[in-house]
């Protein structure tokens, strides 16, 4: 997850590159899924996104969350996030959920973001996409339940 002062998604099919979702302000999302997760994951990881307290307070002090500034989210599904480097030099991709049990707790995260009253704008699951960010200082965060 990363604070960004704009962040947006390209889907790339044959030829056409169609931007598919772009924020301001805000935080960009990458998500992945392993074998384990379930809609209760899901839940938590939205809810702990949604009051997470990196956003600055007037002072320049991470003290807020996305809830009480923006309110603004890009979610990218990121399966790559899983991808096992521990040996050889060709990551590995065994600890990624297949597409059919991912995609659908991808989507939870967004309802649910969506349901806390977050603007969420997406990617496209199972496509190829390029990701562009400008990051809102080094206010990088992996979350991990």
């Amino acid at each position: 997850m990363q604070r960004v002062k704009r962040a947006s998604v390209d889907v790339v099919e044959d030829v056409t590159t169609t931007r598919v979702g772009e924020i301001g302000a805000g935080l960009l999302v990458l998500v992945g899924v392993t074998h384990t997760d379930d809609e209760r994951t899901a839940s938590k990881m939205a809810e702990k996104i949604w009051h997470l307290r990196v956003m600055d307070d007037d002072r320049g002090v991470m003290n807020l969350s996305v809830a009480d500034t923006t309110r603004t989210i890009l979610v990218v599904s990121q399966f790559t996030l899983y991808g096992d480097t521990s040996s050889g030099r060709r990551p590995g991709w065994v600890a990624a959920a297949r597409p059919e049990h991912a995609e659908p707790l991808v989507d939870h995260v967004v309802g649910e973001l969506r349901r806390l009253g977050a603007n969420v704008e997406t990617g496209r699951f199972r496509t190829y996409m390029n990701v562009e960010s400008t990051n809102d200082g080094p206010t990088t965060v992996m979350i991990e339940l």
